[in-house]
Formats: C-alpha cells, structure tokens, sequence
C-alpha cells in the first residue's frame, strides 16, 4: 500500500513526508482494517510533523480524521461487519481502568493513546482502527465532508460545551480554521450570536457566508462584550486580549493542543469578575458521537480543499500558512470523497 511517512521531525517547508510503499498492516485482536478513502488534514499533523509536541515513535503515518471502508475483522470484533464505512479519530486507546475512564473522563487517561501520534493514521491507502474507537458514519455526509468532523468537529464540539455557551447568547471566536467553521454552525443552530476573530481575508468571507454577527481582525474591535469565547488559533497573545472582551461571569475555552507562551495577566481586567479559563484536552467518545448525532441533523456542510495524497506536503504548507478555507482533505480513493 501507499502511504505518506514522517521518518523525523522537520519544517513542513521542507516536505518531509515521503511516498512509501508498504505492507498492507493485519488488524491484530480487537481491530480492523480499514481501506481508506480520505482523511482530513489537521494542525495536530503538523505539531506531530514539526516537532510541537512531544516526540512520539518513528517513523510514523500521520492522520486521524480518516473515512474509510471496513475490509478485515481481526479476532474479538464483531461491533462492525465488511464493507461498513467507519471514521477513525484521535483517539484511540485508554486504559478503561482508572478513575478517569471510571467517571467519564476517558480523555484524561494516562494511558490514551492517539492516531497518526502513537500509532500509523489515515495518511494511507489502508489502516488499522480498534474496534471500540471507530465511528459509525451518518449518512447524510459525504466522505470529504465526514472526514473534518472526526477532529476539527469533535474538538470543536468539545470546546464549545467547555465555553458553557447557553442557546441564544453570544459566542466569540479566535481563529477561523477548520474546527470553528463547524463551531459556527452549531452554534447558529442554537441560536447563537458569533463574533469572529480572523486574520485572513479568506478565513474572515468564509466567516461572513457562515452566518457570523461581526468579523474583524482584532479583538479590541469587537463592538461588545461576548458571553463565552474559543481561542482556537495556537497563539497565547490572544489570551489576555479574550478576556478582557469577556462579559462577567463568562468562560473562555482554549481549544489547542499545542500554544505559545501567555502573556502575563492582570487581575482585575482579566480574571476578576468570576471570569472562567478553561483548557480543552483530546476528547471522549461520547464527544464523537454527539457531534455527529447533531451535526447530522443540522445538517453541518464542512468547506473542504481536496489534495491527492502524494500531495500531502503541499496541503500542510498551505495550512500552515492559512491558505485553506475550511479543511483541506487528502483524497484516496475517489469512490465518494
């Protein structure tokens, strides 16, 4: 099979994922073997890519918002049946035993596990999933537009129940990539007011086609104050400059998984008036499903950029440097995506 295989961390300018031809991978007990038909590109795959995050085993094929067809059942499976199509997503293992797992934190396990991170991801023409850990695929979507969902929609969806966003109320976004363009469409399903928060001219008209009450490029020109906010972007600057634009007793959810330093705050302007921070970390499963339960019936349409896989370097760079409105997807097979 092909895939797309990061042998050492490096500049995504530098193209480090190289073509190989591999093996086809045998699901071993509890997991399947999945053909792969897209996966979304993710800023997680260039934290992994670049270095960002802490380092994991090489080499390794990245990728974590994969649809693909189930083609070989290993032993123990019998949730999933051939030829049913699945997502694969960033989570992939937790321990089911601890005090997290135990209490519906399953997020928190020190034992998870992440795809395209810990173990081979969707960056391929074929891939191994646990069983436990792949989604059943709404049918409303197509493959492309399936594949955003399973990280970007899922985080996103995560972050904005961590905002504590009440239906109706206003809802400020920082950063406008592929997670807060699904953001805002859940949220203008619930009747939700969203300011956005962008530099990109590209980012701020696709903000605007969504539905969004106010666009601008800085916060300090949001014309009032927001009841809960997400800092998408991984950039800590906009940290202190969210808070301050936060109405009294609201919460600001920190939806990245890698961000630079904060900036120090000040008391009064930014915390006092019972204002909440609160980090968002991986997901449950049950985020999954309830992301793809709603986004099903809203229905949400991800914007999506399709690249062939070969590709994958380019669609990173161009990510990387805010080139993509909405999300870019490597496509493997043509079938639906």
């Amino acid at each position: 099979m092909k895939a797309m295989v990061l042998h050492a961390v490096a500049p995504i300018a530098s193209a480090p994922l190289r073509l190989e031809e591999r093996p086809l991978p045998e699901p071993g007990p509890g997991e399947v073997r999945l053909r792969v038909r897209c996966c979304a590109i993710c800023r997680t795959d260039l934290h992994v890519i670049e270095g960002d995050l802490p380092p994991g085993p090489l080499p390794i094929v990245p990728g974590h918002q994969a649809v693909g067809i189930v083609e070989v059942l290993g032993p123990g499976c019998s949730r999933l049946r051939a030829g049913q199509r699945v997502g694969v997503a960033w989570l992939r293992h937790t321990c089911g035993r601890c005090r997290y797992c135990l209490a519906g934190r399953e997020n928190l396990c020190e034992e998870a596990r992440f795809t395209g991170y810990h173990a081979d991801g969707g960056y391929a023409e074929h891939a191994l999933v646990p069983e436990a850990y792949a989604y059943e695929l709404p049918e409303a979507f197509a493959d492309a537009e399936a594949a955003p969902l399973l990280c970007a929609g899922i985080i996103g969806y995560r972050a904005l129940q961590r905002s504590a966003i009440a239906p109706g109320r206003r809802l400020g976004l920082y950063g406008f990539g592929s997670s807060a363009h699904v953001v805002i469409q859940i949220a203008r399903f619930r009747g939700c007011r969203v300011f956005v928060v962008t530099r990109g001219e590209r980012h701020r008209a696709l903000a605007r086609e969504l539905g969004a009450a106010w666009v601008g490029e800085r916060a300090a020109q949001l014309p009032e104050p927001v009841d809960s906010a997400i800092v998408f972007a991984p950039a800590g600057e906009l940290i202190p400059q969210a808070l301050a634009r936060l109405e009294k007793g609201g919460t600001l959810a920190l939806a990245g998984i890698h961000m630079s330093p904060i900036p120090p705050l000040d008391y009064e302007r930014h915390l006092f008036y019972e204002k909440n921070v609160r980090s968002v970390t991986a997901n449950t499963r049950e985020d999954g499903r309830g992301l793809l339960a709603e986004a099903a019936r809203i229905p949400i349409r991800p914007r999506v950029t399709r690249y062939p896989l070969a590709e994958a370097n380019r669609a990173l760079q161009e990510l990387k440097a805010d080139r993509i409105g909405g999300t870019g997807v490597l496509v493997i097979s043509d079938e639906s995506a």
